[in-house]
């Protein structure tokens, strides 16, 4: 499938994510290139499920792969050619180069091959398409939302870029006719869905390695809402200021926009915050009417993002607004969204996916405002990818630096090539610069000791970033099992 041409917001897509996708059931045996990743093992999860043969391949043998087994799939780890006998189509994820052994193979034999949101749009021909999109809480606003409708007594398909925690699995194939999803903007790859319902929960400068600008990200999100279905609803985030412009924009092109937050002229107006350790609970008032939400996750963010998912069940998709409201307050997290870990030596360990500035600051701000007069907050973080990192350095720092002490490791490269002069010092001097106590460390095998050592009893430990920082926690936790000198 063509790419666009350079005049849209989309030039260094790699696909035509506007073209018409077959049904799934009309793919044949499909092959999945990088299918341990998220977005890819959830579009995998479901094609099993709905009994379409499934092989993949991936660079490195994750967990999932286990689980991608057990359910019916042929899996390897290592791109190589053989692996893909027999496949008529090919899902890839964006993380896969153009000079990919198996890609190349892939096209030199004439396979259609699919990007990894037109496998998923393979799925949900038929469906009311629910898509949650926005730079950040798009993970659990997609999560509450599925787990809202459940409570309502439906069994939506979903495929979101996170675990849920209770279930232990990011997709599944529903026997309703709801398809949630999570809709990623990173690589343009969010106009494919065509939804009926679409949350944005705010606009904000991220992957400008792809946009190249502000003024790319926003053009690309009013695309995104032009795709809605006829007679779709958009809901928006009033507190956002890229997600008001958005909603102006919206409402200009004829669209309806329902609006939601804390602010004053929010459709569905937030207020009566009121935390209570890792639970809180708010008010939500609507023309009149008016809920009391109790949420099992902490945070004035993720009381946006349960709004978001309200108005997406209510006004989207018409459910009672009360069972939503009660369905909100089963949600018990996401996996890597301000997980806890465990404790040890009288620490507690909180792990968060936060990769980019505004996630940071959120995360950060949530867990300083939960240890208010009872300890430290000793934040470790791995900034992804250099392109960000070059970016946002002095933004992540300046979130960061509401902590009590930092950690800055190096960054984790993902998909890039190092960039000249781009490391996590760019983040840990940004952080400093704001009066924070910052350590620096390169070195991986020198976090966690350096960790271990740093906390007190009382303390809480969070780490943070999209790479391999996760497994971090276990190896602090470990240490300070151990006795101290």
């Amino acid at each position: 499938m063509s790419a666009p041409t350079p005049s849209t917001p989309f030039a260094r897509a790699r696909f035509d994510f506007r073209a018409p996708v077959p049904r799934a059931e009309d793919l044949g045996a499909v092959h999945f290139l990088a299918i341990g990743g998220a977005g890819m093992s959830a579009v995998a999860r479901i094609m099993l499920a709905r009994g379409i043969p499934v092989s993949g391949t991936d660079a490195k043998d994750v967990p999932v792969l286990s689980a991608l087994r057990a359910a019916g799939a042929r899996v390897w780890v290592g791109f190589d050619p053989d692996h893909q006998s027999g496949a008529d189509t090919i899902v890839m994820s964006s993380s896969i180069r153009a000079d990919n052994a198996e890609l190349a193979a892939a096209r030199a034999r004439g396979l259609p091959v699919l990007h990894r949101a037109q496998g998923l749009v393979s799925l949900m021909h038929g469906k009311r398409r629910a898509a949650v999109a926005g730079a950040n809480g798009k993970t659990t606003t997609t999560s509450l939302l599925t787990v809202a409708l459940q409570e309502c007594g439906l069994d939506p398909s979903f495929a979101i870029g996170g675990e849920l925690a209770r279930q232990g699995t990011n997709a599944h194939h529903g026997s309703g006719d709801t398809f949630v999803v999570e809709a990623d903007e990173s690589d343009g790859s969010f106009v494919a869905y065509r939804p009926h319902v679409a949350v944005v929960t705010n606009v904000q400068p991220d992957h400008l390695d792809f946009y190249d600008n502000f003024k790319v990200v926003e053009a690309a999100y009013l695309e995104f809402t032009r795709t809605l279905e006829p007679g779709g609803v958009l809901v928006t985030c009033a507190d956002d200021e890229g997600a008001g412009r958005l909603a102006a924009a919206a409402r200009s092109d004829g669209r309806r926009v329902v609006t939601y937050g804390f602010a004053p002229q929010a459709d569905l107006r937030l207020s009566d915050y009121r935390p209570d350790g890792l639970q809180a609970t708010v008010t939500l008032s609507r023309a009149g009417a008016r809920n009391r939400l109790a949420l099992a996750v902490p945070g004035r963010h993720n009381a946006l993002n349960a709004a978001g998912a309200f108005g997406a069940a209510v006004v989207g998709l018409g459910q009672d607004p009360d069972e939503v409201a009660a369905g909100l307050g089963a949600f018990t997290g996401t996996r890597r969204r301000f997980e806890s870990r465990g404790s040890a030596g009288g620490v507690t360990l909180v792990d968060d996916y936060a990769h980019n500035a505004g996630k940071v600051r959120a995360v950060v701000d949530t867990a300083v405002g939960l240890m208010a007069g009872r300890g430290r907050v000793v934040a470790v973080f791995q900034p992804h990818l250099y392109s960000r990192t070059r970016d946002f350095a002095a933004e992540l720092g300046a979130g960061l630096a509401r902590a009590d002490v930092v950690v800055v490791m190096d960054v984790y490269a993902a998909r890039e090539d190092p960039i000249p002069g781009v490391t996590g010092r760019l983040v840990a001097d940004a952080a400093a610069a704001h009066g924070a106590e910052v350590h620096y460390l390169p070195s991986r095998s020198a976090v966690a000791p350096t960790v271990a050592a740093l906390a007190r009893p009382g303390d809480l430990v969070l780490t943070i970033g999209a790479g391999d920082v996760t497994t971090i926690g276990p190896e602090v936790l470990g240490l300070l099992g151990e006795p101290r000198p």
